[in-house]
């Protein structure tokens, strides 16, 4: 008798963008991400403590990420934890409870806020950062701070348009992407028309299933001892633009009156001998894969304190030190979600731009060559670029007659 049984083949699941189910996550994420980080802004008024801020914008990530993909067997929930890191403070910041000094520090008029946090549906990463100023930028350094990394941001992100489908691109002549050297030598000089510098070592990676720091990289301003830039922007990457920019040196420094809270799995392999080391390292896997997660979002906060230890040592957990500008001066930091595509890029999740025409400062970019890598659009219609081609070919057939 014939077997009838029937053999199901496990199909590949493409997890890069060129599949529309996965950038729908990516978008869902986004979506959310924008939401929470709106809510976060809006509840950052004077008085209020950074702590409070932190669980408020966790609580909305994980009440967010719940609504939707209902019944569906994927992970969802927090790819970044919510962080405010105030004025000098560059990383991520994020207090806890537990640490009554950290815990009752509160936001005042002025205050330069870095705010970053991110969702994640099925492992695909949005995540979301902005530089406000509460009460808005009312002194001239503010609005210099704000306006060079506004501007840096919008040149890196035109740095990162795959060849391919960069405007200026054609089979006669296609377009090359300049060199690491070269991108980092044009954003140090948008910064210095506002009396900024760029942060050493700030790095935009790739982003993929699971992982906020993939291969791909492109290193602002390197320092010693630093990774190398590496790969270039293809269609179907995404990105995980990071710009952070200073009134100081460029040089951070150790806060170390500040705990380091933040802590992201590693690949390492290590065999833990204390149990509390290893329930704790086993709450994580659970709750949090290899995305970045707070202390405070372990069950039992005082012994995950003391359970991280023996995973930092065995270096199976990654800990982010909290670092700041070395000169104590006011620092900014962008983080933007971005979709490299055939027709250029895409926000999926970014900060609401900034309104320059709002934030006045008495200095602006003159330089002709960056002003003119500013005008080119991030990505082009569809559309009137396929009409652009069908021009072009009657025009190229003339020529090569």
């Amino acid at each position: 008798m014939a077997d009838t049984t029937k053999k199901v083949e496990e199909v590949e699941v493409d997890y890069t963008i060129a599949n529309p189910n996965t950038l729908a996550k990516y978008k869902d994420a986004a979506t959310i991400a924008h939401k929470v980080l709106a809510e976060v802004i809006k509840a950052a008024t004077p008085g209020t403590t950074i702590l409070s801020l932190c669980q408020k914008g966790d609580e909305l990530l994980e009440e967010e990420t719940g609504k939707v993909y209902k019944g569906k067997k994927i992970s969802k929930g927090i790819a970044f934890p919510t962080t405010i890191s105030p004025n000098d403070i560059l990383t991520p910041y994020t207090p806890i409870p537990s640490e009554a000094a950290e815990a009752a520090i509160t936001i005042h008029e002025g205050d330069v806020l870095k705010i970053q946090l991110g969702a994640q549906i099925d492992g695909m990463p949005a995540i979301v950062g902005d530089t406000i100023v509460v009460g808005g930028a009312s002194k001239p350094e503010q609005a210099d701070l704000l306006l060079a990394t506004h501007y840096v941001t919008e040149a890196l992100l035109r740095y990162l348009i795959p060849a391919a489908a960069h405007p200026s691109n054609t089979e006669e002549k296609p377009y090359k992407a300049p060199s690491a050297a070269a991108i980092n030598q044009t954003l140090a000089k948008i910064a210095a028309t506002y009396g900024c510098k760029l942060v050493d070592s700030t790095t935009t990676f790739t982003l993929d299933r699971n992982e906020i720091e993939s291969k791909k990289r492109l290193v602002l301003n390197p320092g010693e001892n630093v990774q190398k830039s590496e790969g270039a922007s293809e269609i179907n990457d995404v990105w995980g633009v990071e710009v952070a920019v200073t009134r100081g040196s460029g040089k951070v420094k150790e806060m170390k009156d500040k705990r380091a809270t933040l802590f992201k799995k590693n690949d390492a392999k290590y065999q833990l001998k204390r149990q509390s080391s290893r329930q704790t390292f086993n709450e994580i896997q659970k709750k949090f894969g290899t995305f970045p997660f707070s202390l405070r979002q372990l069950q039992d906060e005082r012994s995950a304190k003391m359970g991280v230890l023996e995973c930092v040592r065995g270096n199976v957990l990654r800990q982010f030190e909290v670092l700041g500008d070395k000169d104590g001066e006011i620092c900014s930091r962008i983080y933007i979600t971005a979709a490299a595509t055939k027709n250029g890029i895409v926000k999926l999740a970014a900060p609401e731009p900034l309104d320059v025409e709002k934030v006045k400062s008495d200095k602006k970019i003159e330089d002709q060559e960056i002003l003119d890598l500013l005008a080119i659009p991030l990505a082009q219609d569809p559309k009137k670029k396929k009409k652009a081609k069908k021009a072009a070919a009657p025009a190229a057939a003339e020529t090569k007659a």
